[in-house]
């Protein structure tokens, strides 16, 4: 096998041979040409089952070598094809460096209103395990139940904290591709394959970790590639019986993502689990890099075709307080997260929430857990440690248990034989009914066996896995579409800006230019023929509507150094308001028109403002400032005393407003539309002008 010889077989050799291959199918597959066989997984006409019934016939080289045959669009697109469930979901990230048991409730609760389909904590302190355990359990039951949880922890404690019920799934139960790796680590497939038995014999769910780098990083890569020892790793695991696998890298990411092609490959590894129908904890944990250019490009592959667990986990914390060591993704770029889901109307698994439903999920899930400690007495938690885990940002921020308060009541939990049920207990006991039942509904689900099944996962109360939501992409219009309420949810982001929210905004401003300044209309605007006045055009909306310039100048400030310019270079300065348009060039030329010395500026509520002169073309003015949001009242009073010097046909030096490459198309485009939009709700085509008297207070 694999130019192996079946005498010089090691136990990953012999493992493989006698539980992954396919007997009935392997001399079949095997005899396709390795090109055809990457032109099917990207063929959209070829059905998925096909091509899982040929990738159990395959030796590890072999499958290696047909991926090494796909570039990354080809991957992507293979992985969408290929992954066994059809909905996409998530999982996240739930530690704290102090260990404490109340953040870690709050942030549970967090991530399941997140939408998280799995959480997974860890410890900084490895006896704190049964309190972590315990204290995310609690967590998650708020809201709504269905949210597995697993404690990442050493494989024989990990074990015991599932039989007490506190947990349903396990996942780091680590595979390698070398047999040196595995003897290092005092284990064999076997071994595995017994753990992996224990656990689903107790109806936890249980998925193997494996991934390139990780014999690299063990001193016994062999000079074998790594993606060959990676397809090694899935077919021992489907040789075991798991229903899935965590890979991409996981802690070998950042090394692999080091070497040229390393990001494809990671990509490559989640497609040959996907293809040996595995369920894929996708990895994206580890931070692979700190460019935040090359964390955008390694996730958009995953959210775009999906995945059964696009993250494995998804720091829903802070980095800071992720004892995984950062993931990918952390708490810092979670609403970047939710806005690449609404970009793109790609489903991450994620659904935005508001921050009063944050601050609600939290402060039940530090009261549910507080009443268990009193009610079971493990610990009192003071107003003031709950107070402080309520609102706060991560572990810097609360006053709260300490890691050696944890060690104790950890050990406590354990030598008293705290299970589940006592927990759910105290949860009823105290009031917290909803609570109980949700926690209890979870512990059904490991006494029936219902998500035992391959990317299972619960939704709404049902699960929902490769059984009864297949992924039977055959092209546009099927696989996983979003739905209209999914739709809805996913676009539904915090802080969207629309024409209200803008008109809100200005209101909050326009008490205190009350005070500066007063508007009085005199009635219709007519040319003059004095050369010693100056027009000074304004928007429809310009201090009726809208009160500040997109830099947070006030508009009255902005009137009283043009005014102020003016006036001091000997002109009478006019100001008019213009009904007809609202276009910057218009306002300017019209402005001009009406003066009697030809020149006119135009400014418009934003505080995009021209120089310019009645007899030249509309967009051909003098001076523009374009870029409203970083021009200083400084660039006002010379655009002015600029317009004056032209009315005295000199040539002044044209003010420029310098940039430094800010991104004020991104930051200002959406507001400046809408407030153009207001504006321009307030023409009238052949609207007269309006003579203004203004009067500084």
């Amino acid at each position: 096998m694999d130019g192996v010889l079946e005498h010089d077989f090691d136990m990953i050799d012999r493992f493989i041979a006698n539980y992954h291959l396919d007997p009935v199918t392997t001399q079949e597959a095997m005899a396709i040409d390795s090109n055809e066989i990457a032109s099917m997984l990207v063929d959209m006409h070829v059905p998925r089952e096909a091509l899982v019934r040929i990738a159990h016939g395959l030796t590890p080289a072999k499958l290696a070598d047909v991926v090494s045959r796909l570039n990354a669009l080809e991957i992507a697109f293979s992985y969408s094809k290929m992954r066994a469930r059809k909905t996409p979901g998530n999982q996240g990230h739930v530690t704290n460096a102090k260990d404490d048991p109340l953040q870690l409730a709050a942030d549970a609760a967090t991530a399941v209103a997140l939408g998280f389909d799995e959480v997974e904590t860890t410890m900084r302190v490895a006896r704190n395990a049964w309190s972590n355990a315990l204290a995310c359990a609690v967590g998650a039951s708020v809201g709504h139940w269905g949210t597995l949880f697993q404690c990442s922890s050493e494989e024989a404690e990990e074990l015991q904290i599932g039989m007490a019920g506190f947990t349903s799934y396990a996942e780091t139960v680590s595979v390698y591709g070398t047999e040196k790796t595995f003897v290092d680590g005092d284990d064999t497939p076997w071994s595995k394959a017994f753990l992996a038995a224990a656990y689903a014999s107790r109806g936890i769910k249980m998925r193997c970790t494996s991934g390139a780098g990780s014999e690299l990083l063990m001193g016994f890569h062999e000079s074998k590639s790594l993606l060959y020892l990676e397809a090694r790793c899935l077919c021992l695991q489907r040789g075991m019986g798991v229903q899935g696998t965590q890979n991409g890298g996981i802690d070998g990411a950042p090394v692999t993502a080091t070497l040229p092609g390393g990001m494809r490959e990671l990509m490559a590894e989640n497609l040959l689990a996907v293809w040996l129908d595995l369920e894929c904890a996708s990895g994206n944990d580890a931070r692979a890099t700190e460019s935040e250019i090359r964390v955008g490009a390694k996730i958009m592959p995953y959210l775009i075709a999906g995945s059964d667990l696009i993250c494995s986990g998804f720091g829903s914390i802070l980095k800071y307080d992720n004892s995984f060591n950062p993931s990918l993704l952390n708490g810092e770029e979670l609403e970047d997260y939710l806005v690449l889901q609404r970009d793109f109307e790609a489903d991450g698994g994620l659904t935005p929430i508001s921050e009063e439903k944050s601050i609600d999920v939290r402060r039940r899930s530090i009261e549910a857990l507080s009443a268990v400690y009193e009610e079971l007495g493990l610990a009192t938690a003071s107003a003031a440690m709950k107070a402080s885990v309520l609102v706060a940002s991560g572990s810097d921020e609360t006053q709260s248990f300490t890691p050696r308060d944890v060690a104790a009541i950890s050990e406590n939990i354990k030598a008293r034989g705290i299970t589940v049920i006592d927990v759910i207990k105290a949860l009823a006991t105290r009031g917290f009914s909803e609570e109980a039942e949700n926690l209890l509904n979870v512990v059904k689900l490991r006494v029936s066996g219902d998500y035992l099944q391959t990317s299972a996962m619960v939704r709404s109360g049902k699960v929902v896995s490769a059984i009864n939501d297949p992924n039977e992409y055959g092209g546009p219009g099927t696989g996983y579409r979003l739905s209209a309420e999914r739709r809805k949810e996913i676009i539904g982001i915090r802080d969207v800006l629309n024409q209200k929210e803008v008109l809100r905004s200005e209101a909050q401003h326009q008490k205190s230019e009350g005070q500066r300044i007063a508007y009085r209309e005199l009635g219709e605007a007519y040319a003059s023929t004095n050369a010693g006045d100056l027009v000074i055009g304004i928007s429809p909306a310009f201090g009726l509507k809208l009160f500040q310039t997109t830099a947070g100048h006030p508009l009255s400030e902005v009137l009283k150094v043009m005014v102020g310019e003016i006036r001091a270079r000997g002109f009478t300065p006019r100001i008019v308001r213009f009904l007809h348009t609202a276009d910057t060039s218009f306002l300017g030329l019209s402005a001009a028109r009406l003066a009697g010395s030809g020149i006119g500026i135009g400014i418009q509520a934003k505080g995009t403002a021209v120089i310019h002169q009645k007899d030249r073309l509309p967009h051909h003015n003098l001076e523009l400032f374009s870029n409203a949001p970083i021009t200083k009242i400084e660039h006002y009073r010379r655009l002015a005393a600029n317009a004056a010097a032209y009315a005295l046909a000199e040539m002044p030096e044209p003010v420029v407003v310098p940039t430094r490459g800010e991104a004020m198309g991104s930051r200002y485009h959406a507001r400046t539309a809408m407030i153009y939009a207001i504006e321009t709700s307030l023409t009238t085509e052949g609207a007269a002008p309006i003579e203004v008297d203004i009067t500084f207070k």
